[in-house]
């Protein structure tokens, strides 16, 4: 039962509601519920789709990620970073598509649905650890800021066009500010400023539906849409459709990179929170089993007409708030959706576009964090770097955003592989504490006229072989007539063949030279490499010793006759 409680995680439901109950769940579906409708119209609008494609994504997807994934409190819908990633990802390539820019939403779906449940189910979901905080960060905050520069347009009732070109756009938005739409301005600055008090001043009250609902009112009663409003106008009653994304090889390899993109920013937004909560609740989460969740959400919006979803942080924090321990939760949501599309969407006619924005951003805002930034940089000047460059990348290349993320993946990427290859090696002092310490830093003396020792704080690997050569030929050289180096090898975590004919090659220099090459602390591991490469028993002699104590107990003896001799 285990394993299929793992595979089929909403069997072990009945035993969370046998413990805790079910009015938890109860509460929080219908709260997350008031938030999710007006937040599915409003991504559906960022990712440059009809509104009520939100509330198809927000359905079906919402129920299979809650069946399949291991989070009890994710909120699985659209979200503002997917949608923005979505809009950036097909509005370049309508006309490839021939201006079908739901069949390629749909596509992408498809594949970045495709990609996660492939992650999941071969385990590979370690591999996304490779997108680092800093990068993620930096792509998060550009991210933000792009999502706020497309929705102050509309939020001041102006048109902004589209192109690859996205402050550009911006500027000719704002030329229009001269004759601005005042009943669209009225509407989107005092929605933005009601959302902002209502979170500061009363943060249990539901202000995003509140708010909707009060604009939507006012709208209708004070004809905003006969004096020239965008309002969300007409939306499809009833269920979406099936559907069936478009197939060609060409579309396929265009929004690929994407695909791939979407895949893994979207699941660290996801892990990120089941991370939170899960830490806070105590109840645990399988990553890779989100994966499959969250992937196989993607792929049923593919099918039933909707976009790719995430786990939204904010409609998560809501289950996590009103106490919510299973997907219960979210089929309590998909259902009250349900019923919005079959009952309510007459209701939806009237509710003004610039209020969508202000939801948007005020949604959006909390995403903008320039400490981490900051903390980045004091933490690791690399770290720092990637993060800026991330930034910039993703502001440089908007709309086409996925370019940023790309550029701050690789630069991570070879900043690690560079400071792979410099790991630290110290040469040892014998510390007043009894201990040896690096001797430059504390001012120490060698062990003996004729012995040093090095320690090398890395794996010895074709990353830091060469490292690991100049160390121990400085090593040599540090004194007059060093005799032996003695290598502190308890930092020494694996060696690989590179490493192993690296290490042949010391030993018979040094033999040449004089000097002998000795070894304390090695684990296990590169104990066994060695043998089964032949070093070991070149070595073993001199290779065994557990500690530096216990290695100069045995080799100073070795250097007092010649010592007394040269005397």
């Amino acid at each position: 039962m285990p394993t299929l409680q793992r595979l089929l995680p909403f069997l072990s439901w009945p035993t969370q509601w046998r413990a805790a109950g079910v009015r938890g769940d109860l509460i929080a579906g219908v709260t997350v519920a008031l938030v999710m409708i007006p937040q599915a119209l409003a991504y559906a609008k960022l990712a440059g789709l009809p509104p009520h494609i939100g509330l198809y994504a927000a359905l079906v997807p919402a129920v299979i990620a809650a069946l399949f994934g291991s989070c009890g409190q994710l909120s699985t819908g659209p979200v503002a970073l997917t949608s923005l990633m979505v809009a950036a990802s097909i509005l370049p390539l309508s006309g490839l598509a021939g201006g079908d820019l739901l069949g390629l939403a749909l596509l992408l779906a498809l594949l970045s649905g495709l990609i996660q449940l492939a992650l999941g189910l071969m385990r590979l979901g370690w591999l996304l650890n490779l997108l680092s905080v800093p990068v993620l960060m930096g792509f998060v905050n550009a991210a933000a800021l792009i999502i706020c520069l497309t929705q102050v347009p509309p939020l001041l009732g102006l048109a902004m066009p589209y192109s690859q070109h996205l402050v550009l756009d911006f500027a000719h938005a704002l030329g229009g500010l001269a004759a601005p739409h005042l009943p669209s301005l009225g509407f989107g600055l005092g929605s933005l400023a009601a959302l902002v008090a209502l979170k500061r001043l009363w943060p249990r009250l539901p202000g995003v539906p509140l708010v909707v609902a009060a604009a939507t009112v006012l709208s209708a009663w004070t004809g905003f849409a006969a004096s020239g409003g965008a309002v969300v106008g007409e939306i499809p009653r009833g269920l979406p459709e099936l559907s069936l994304p478009p197939m060609r090889l060409d579309l396929v390899i265009a929004i690929l990179p994407a695909g791939f993109v979407i895949a893994m920013v979207s699941f660290m937004e996801a892990a990120s929170s089941a991370k939170l909560i899960s830490g806070r609740t105590r109840q645990a989460w399988q990553q890779d089993q989100e994966l499959i969740g969250q992937g196989l959400a993607k792929m049923s919006a593919a099918f039933t007409g909707g976009m790719p979803v995430s786990a939204s942080f904010s409609r998560s924090a809501l289950n996590y708030v009103n106490e919510a321990r299973t997907g219960l939760s979210s089929l309590i949501t998909a259902g009250l959706v349900l019923l919005a599309l079959l009952y309510l969407t007459p209701l939806l006619w009237h509710l003004p576009k610039p209020v969508l924005a202000a939801v948007i951003l005020q949604a959006v805002a909390g995403l903008l964090d320039a400490g981490v930034l900051r903390r980045a940089w004091r933490a690791s000047k690399d770290d720092g770097a990637a993060a800026a460059v991330t930034f910039a990348a993703t502001l440089a290349f908007a709309p086409n955003i996925q370019n940023g993320i790309f550029t701050g993946l690789m630069l991570s990427l070879g900043l690690l592989v560079y400071r792979g290859m410099r790991p630290r090696a110290a040469l040892l002092g014998l510390h007043a504490d009894g201990t040896y310490r690096d001797r430059e830093r504390f001012g120490l003396a060698h062990p003996h006229p004729e012995l040093v020792i090095l320690r090398f704080d890395s794996p010895l690997s074709f990353v830091t072989a060469a490292t690991f050569e100049d160390a121990m030929l400085g090593a040599a050289r540090a004194q007059d007539s060093v005799r032996i180096v003695l290598v502190s090898g308890a930092g020494i975590n694996d060696i690989d063949a590179t490493g192993l004919h690296t290490l042949a090659g010391l030993i018979e220099r040094f033999n040449a030279q004089g000097q002998k090459i000795a070894f304390c602390g090695l684990k296990k591991q590169v104990i066994d490499a060695m043998e089964r490469d032949g070093v070991w028993a070149r070595i073993q002699a001199q290779a065994s010793y557990r500690t530096e104590h216990h290695a100069l107990d045995a080799l100073l003896p070795e250097l007092a006759p010649r010592q007394a001799e040269a005397e």
